[in-house]
């Protein structure tokens, strides 16, 4: 948009171009079948392992245009491995600790664990890294949304 208006404008700059990552954003955070939802329903199940999250991935991917976990970044490529996703997001965050957290007078120890609205923690007991990750995101993208941009 901002490029449209310096053409407008007829300003001197290099064109940018955005590569929109929508279908990245919906492979990982898209219910039913993006990968966060995967995680925590395979860690609900006990009978659940890597692989069968692996499989179910794969499955998921088969139907879009992804056929490995690989994000190409600016600067490079970073492939990811499913084996140790279900492990680490079983690293669920116990409510008690988080509170414990937060009320430290250390400023980075409170920073580390902020805590999550009320309404976020009742609606489940269960609440994995990657549904935290999902959390951050969203308040992310909302803070950036809520911004004005200004040129320099």
């Amino acid at each position: 948009m901002k490029q449209e208006e310096y053409k407008k404008e007829e300003i001197d700059w290099s064109y940018i171009e955005f590569v929109d990552n929508q279908d990245i954003l919906d492979l990982i955070e898209k219910k039913p079948g993006g990968i966060i939802s995967l995680l925590d329903e395979a860690c609900m199940f006990p009978r659940s392992t890597h692989e069968t999250l692996s499989s179910k991935i794969i499955k998921g991917l088969a139907s879009s245009n992804y056929r490995l976990l690989t994000s190409q970044f600016a600067i490079m490529s970073v492939t990811y491995q499913t084996e140790f996703f279900f492990d680490k997001n079983k690293d669920y965050v116990v409510a008690e600790h988080e509170a414990l957290h937060y009320a430290s007078k250390c400023p980075f120890v409170s920073g580390l664990f902020p805590l999550l609205p009320v309404e976020t923690s009742k609606q489940s007991k269960f609440s994995s890294i990657g549904s935290r990750f999902k959390q951050q995101l969203q308040s992310l993208l909302e803070t950036l949304s809520s911004t004005d941009t200004f040129d320099v």
